[in-house]
């Protein structure tokens, strides 16, 4: 009983995993069209990883629950937690990043001849979520609230980049596939991982109106934003995940 959980972790590392592989699978095509255009695409795989990232978020979250259900929560567990997300939440948002960097350079002149160099930045995310858990294994005040944004929460976002891709208009396209923008998205998630902001976690202290409240607010906005804004919704709300959070600081306590 006491390894059931830890099962549930491992089954977060094998989505996260074949989030990695489907994302790698993705070779540039180049076609031409008729007037002699190059057209750069990736194949539709690249989506699948969204996918698995969202699965592995759900089995984060009830490893957790399972564990305390069955009163099984335990150091190594807590340790193999966040190798887990290492590689779900860090590694392979990472990949997602670096393909969208070759999709968006290859577009470019002479793009597809572009030193890796200019791909690199995208394993920062990775870098930065490896460091974000390390502290918060040898911190034992987040349990109500978080220093930094969550790895999860990071990996959730950049998870959805594939999806609005593909879902969104040629203005929305332009800018996910626009390397400089990329490279801002790294820089800032990275610090938001790193960083020491007061960061509301998800979970309820009590069972308190006033106390919850934020969290509330969140849903809310969460179940509004999903009906008008589909995959966008989900940078709306890590937007306001994170004023929110800012806002009310001393709900982290």
């Amino acid at each position: 009983m006491k390894q059931i959980p830890n099962l549930f972790t491992l089954l977060n590392l094998f989505f996260g995993s074949l989030a990695i592989i489907v994302t790698l699978q993705n070779g540039i095509i180049i076609t031409t069209d008729s007037y002699g255009a190059q057209l750069v695409d990736l194949p539709e795989k690249i989506w699948y990883a969204s996918l698995f990232i969202g699965l592995a978020a759900v089995v984060d979250f009830f490893d957790g629950f399972v564990a305390r259900l069955l009163k099984a929560s335990s150091a190594m567990g807590k340790e193999l937690d966040s190798l887990a997300d290492v590689v779900s939440f860090g590694v392979a948002p990472s990949m997602i990043l670096y393909q969208f960097l070759r999709l968006g350079i290859a577009k470019e002149e002479n793009g597809l001849n572009v030193s890796i160099i200019w791909l690199l930045p995208a394993l920062v995310v990775a870098s930065a979520a490896a460091y974000r858990l390390a502290k918060f294994n040898i911190d034992d005040s987040q349990q109500y609230g978080f220093k930094g944004v969550p790895t999860p929460a990071i990996g959730l976002l950049i998870a959805s980049f594939p999806l609005i891709l593909v879902n969104s208009g040629e203005t929305v396209a332009s800018l996910l596939l626009n390397k400089w923008v990329i490279y801002a998205i790294i820089a800032l998630v990275s610090y938001l991982m790193v960083s020491n902001l007061p960061i509301m976690a998800l979970k309820f202290k009590d069972y308190k109106l006033k106390s919850n409240m934020p969290k509330l607010i969140l849903l809310l906005l969460a179940v509004v934003s999903a009906i008008f804004l589909k995959w966008l919704a989900i940078p709306v709300m890590f937007i306001l995940y994170i004023i929110l959070s800012l806002a009310l600081p001393k709900q982290q306590a």
